[in-house]
């Protein structure tokens, strides 16, 4: 039953390219006040996907609301890809290339020995182009008006990262990491550790705890279950 449904549970979507996170919420969430008749119902992310990346993105609804801080703790895993050799200001595909490296110098046994310095408990930066909070505001929002920046260093994990070079200069990766952990900061960082630049162009969340991406809908298979559901 729809009722008993938005009474409280947690649903697993496959978010889609260039969607926020906020705009998949959004969406369930007005299809299933609609379907209920009701004008408010609490529904909520379990942490947050960058609009160029897809995959997995839990949803709490009703009761299920107060689970959202257990569930983003949970360890996550990404598949992506890395392009070696160039670098924008926030480390992905959202600003344009900026600086060009070479990539030459950059051999297989290198590769693996910056591979290898990822794995485990680590300081990274944030990149500036990131909803981290500074002084009030939002990192995104004063790098896009051209305002410095300094954000201060998290702590985070790296429990496995495979690389497979085959596509160089591109490599494609897939990572297990804490909570908190930036994908575009890692690639980041793995162009500027191999003397080069990085940039993150491809990315999805594949897994976080016990819940996986193969057992997501898509929004519209959401709202296609809400609408057929009885109440």
């Amino acid at each position: 039953m729809l009722t008993e449904f938005a009474q409280g549970s947690t649903i697993l979507v496959d978010k889609p390219l260039h969607w926020t996170s906020f705009d998949a919420v959004n969406k369930l969430r007005w299809h299933l006040r609609k379907r209920l008749g009701v004008k408010k119902l609490k529904v909520g992310h379990a942490g947050t996907l960058d609009p160029l990346a897809t995959g997995l993105l839990i949803i709490c609804v009703g009761k299920h609301t107060k689970n959202i801080e257990g569930l983003m703790a949970d360890q996550k895993t990404y598949t992506g890809t890395i392009l070696l050799g160039k670098t924008t200001p926030s480390y992905d595909l959202e600003t344009e290339y900026n600086a060009e490296f070479p990539t030459e110098h950059i051999t297989p046994e290198l590769i693996e020995s910056v591979r290898q310095s990822f794995i485990g408990t680590q300081q990274q930066v944030p990149p500036i182009f990131s909803a981290k909070q500074v002084d009030g505001k939002r990192a995104y929002d004063l790098a896009r008006a051209g305002k410095e920046i300094e954000l201060k260093a998290n702590t985070i994990e790296i429990s496995d990262l495979k690389i497979d070079a085959s596509r160089f200069p591109e490599l494609d990766f897939e990572i297990s990491c804490s909570k908190g952990t930036y994908i575009r900061s890692v690639a980041h960082d793995f162009g500027q550790r191999l003397q080069s630049g990085g940039t993150l162009i491809a990315l999805r969340r594949t897994a976080s705890g016990e819940n996986h991406v193969d057992n997501a809908k898509t929004v519209d298979e959401w709202v296609a279950f809400f609408e057929s559901s009885p109440l």
